[in-house]
């Protein structure tokens, strides 16, 4: 398992509550929970930070100023940072109220969010 269950367990509850339809993918060591075709966050284990962080998608409008908190990171999964995504560590979704200030950020922004385009997967 390379996600943490519970967090996993945690965002469905707090999303079936907002009444909002999602589907799951699991990518990049982790699992990414999307909402009208588009990520709304997800759940990566750091091997650098060594512990389950939130990726939330928040848009560029809301990027810098929640990035001031102690317990967001930058996006970096390449090594460069991913504008209008970020992490946030285990600290800053402790509580149920925590997660879901992040999940409705996360939700404001998804309208507004460009849908990856689907890949043709190449004929063999």
């Amino acid at each position: 398992m390379a996600y943490d269950e519970y967090l996993a367990d945690r965002i469905r509850q707090q999303l079936k509550e907002k009444r909002t339809a999602l589907t799951e993918l699991k990518m990049m060591g982790g699992l990414c929970f999307k909402v009208d075709n588009k990520m709304l966050c997800g759940i990566h284990i750091d091997k650098k930070y060594g512990d389950s962080l939130l990726m939330a998608r928040i848009g560029e409008s809301v990027y810098l100023k929640e990035l001031e908190k102690p317990e967001c990171l930058p996006m970096d999964f390449t090594g460069r940072p991913m504008r209008g995504y970020i992490f946030v560590a285990p600290d800053g979704f402790d509580t149920d109220k925590d997660l879901s200030y992040w999940l409705d950020l996360c939700l404001d922004f998804n309208p507004m969010a460009k849908a990856s385009k689907p890949r043709n997967k190449k004929k063999q």
